[in-house]
């Protein structure tokens, strides 16, 4: 029973309450015609210098190779999102998710620098990096901005800069800027259950955003490639150099044992005899040598053959028809709204209502 009272006065003070907030608002409303009409305003000067971008999207799947009962048990943990590490047959130290931290590495947002683009409806090309650095544009605040402070500058200071060279190790301010550009603008996403590998990119330019996207595909796949075959290709090259020498030497032993048998054809001492099958020897020896060489060297090209990753693309890189923002209407209808509690805040200072309502003040 006396809950119910509880309940009964709640209610009461509640509406007693928005009837004190409504009453407040309805005494002040010349106030709202001030501040929406304005803070509609703002938000339309906001969004009306805010630029248009575009998002391409690149969807691949690497290949999972896995054998035997743990690579069964594997494939059972992933399809609940736990990784337990026995799907990969070589213990790969880059997983797939880890591939959002190796775009992220400034190696790879330098390298792609000289990736060359072309914007949509016009026939210049350039480097991705002069893209970035000429042809963005920027809100109208940020270029008034701009302005203002280059009243200051000295005329030395507006020369162009000269192009450096590109040391990962040592960027220089502007292609640090260039490469903090390009790290917001690329977005890579893991799904835990099946590794599929989502590539966005976001760009002023549409086709630009699909070049890009396609462009990142590529140097992704590059590298992991390069990463899973490096012990390979190491081992390949070993044995082509050893399979050169083998050749050379063995090309040699038989020039050597033509020559000589071309200038002992009718000689019949017992040292020219012993001469020859020293020779033969010699040269079935180095011919057996070249031969496994031969053997290895297939082997090792086979080898980086199996050790290269294969990729399913899900989705190719295309073209944006529409833009993906900014949302003006969105965001002018925030403007407003923030405005409107703002005001109603204000309001209720202004009348003395605030601190009760907040329960900061005994009434």
């Amino acid at each position: 029973m006396e809950e119910q009272k509880n309940n009964a006065l709640d209610s009461q003070e509640q509406k007693t309450n928005a009837q004190k907030i409504l009453a407040a608002m309805k005494k002040r409303k010349k106030l709202y015609y001030k501040t929406l009409p304005a803070a509609f305003i703002v938000g339309c000067l906001v969004t009306m210098g805010l630029p248009d971008y575009y998002r391409a999207e690149v969807m691949l799947a690497p290949e999972t190779a896995s054998s035997g009962s743990m690579g069964a048990l594997a494939s059972i943990a992933n399809s609940f999102g736990v990784n337990i590490g026995g799907s990969s047959k070589s213990g790969d130290a880059i997983t797939p998710s880890l591939y959002p931290e190796l775009m992220s590495s400034v190696a790879f947002k330098t390298s792609l620098f000289d990736i060359k683009v072309q914007k949509d409806g016009d026939d210049r090309v350039m480097t991705y990096y002069d893209y970035l650095d000429n042809e963005q544009k920027s809100p109208w605040w940020t270029e008034a901005q701009k302005a203002f402070f280059g009243l200051f500058k000295s005329k030395k200071a507006d020369e162009p800069e000269k192009k450096e060279k590109v040391d990962p190790f040592r960027l220089t301010g502007a292609q640090r800027s260039i490469m903090n550009a390009i790290g917001g603008s690329i977005d890579c996403t893991i799904e835990k259950r099946s590794d599929v590998i989502t590539i966005k990119v976001t760009d002023q330019d549409p086709l630009v955003a699909a070049t890009i996207a396609d462009s990142v595909r590529v140097r992704l796949q590059g590298a992991l490639t390069d990463y899973r075959t490096q012990k390979a290709r190491h081992d390949l090259a070993y044995v082509e150099s050893l399979h050169k020498d083998a050749k050379v030497k063995y090309e040699r032993i038989c020039d050597i044992y033509a020559d000589f048998m071309d200038s002992n054809q009718n000689v019949v001492l017992e040292s020219a005899r012993l001469k020859q099958n020293k020779l033969e020897n010699e040269m079935q020896l180095l011919y057996n040598n070249y031969n496994a060489l031969c053997a290895q060297l297939l082997a090792a090209k086979a080898k980086v053959q199996e050790d290269t990753p294969a990729f399913t693309i899900l989705q190719n890189a295309t073209v944006p028809p529409v833009k993906a923002g900014p949302k003006r209407s969105r965001i002018v209808m925030i403007f407003v709204l923030l405005v409107f509690l703002c005001t109603t805040t204000w309001i209720l200072y202004e009348e003395g209502e605030l601190k009760p309502l907040l329960g900061l003040e005994k009434k």
